[in-house]
């Protein structure tokens, strides 16, 4: 199955979000997070996080990229009970057996998006505020650089280069 990891060409995700996520993290969309917000909830880092910030599943922190890559089974639970937990940590879920189906259903939109995608393949997230809602459009971006192979597979960029 393929899924999503923070990748960073820069520091800027480090300047524009709160809480920025980690370096090779698993990703989904996280619009969840947005679904009571308004106008008046969008401004500086906040409308920063809404308008184009995947969701990390291990700091809870946002970044602008993911690049689409397998997960294995065995990450794959540990990342539904982690977000299970964080639905009863941040959300108020009753328990994390009963917040699995939702955390599941987060992840599997995440991986139906990944799907069919070449290894490697760069992901953007645009969010806008609507009516009747949040609107989450997708941005798909082939792999190019060889430089994002080593990525994919070992999951870090963290070599002490700049890129």
């Amino acid at each position: 199955m393929m899924l999503a990891r923070a990748i960073h060409f820069d520091e800027s995700d480090m300047n524009v979000f709160h809480s920025p996520a980690r370096t090779g993290e698993w990703c989904i969309s996280g619009g969840f997070e947005f679904s009571n917000w308004s106008e008046s909830d969008l401004a500086g880092k906040a409308r920063q996080a809404f308008t184009n910030g995947w969701l990390g599943v291990e700091t809870f922190g946002r970044v602008t990229f993911v690049a689409v890559t397998q997960i294995e089974p065995v990450e794959l639970e540990t990342l539904k009970h982690a977000l299970a937990q964080h639905f009863v940590d941040i959300y108020g879920a009753p328990s994390a057996e009963e917040a699995m189906g939702v955390a599941e259903h987060e992840i599997m939109q995440m991986a139906d998006m990944c799907s069919g995608q070449p290894p490697n393949t760069l992901m953007t997230v645009t969010r806008i505020l609507t009516e009747s809602g949040v609107k989450e459009s997708y941005r798909t971006i082939e792999p190019r650089d060889a430089g994002l192979d080593q990525f994919a597979i070992h999951g870090s960029l963290d070599d002490g280069h700049d890129h």
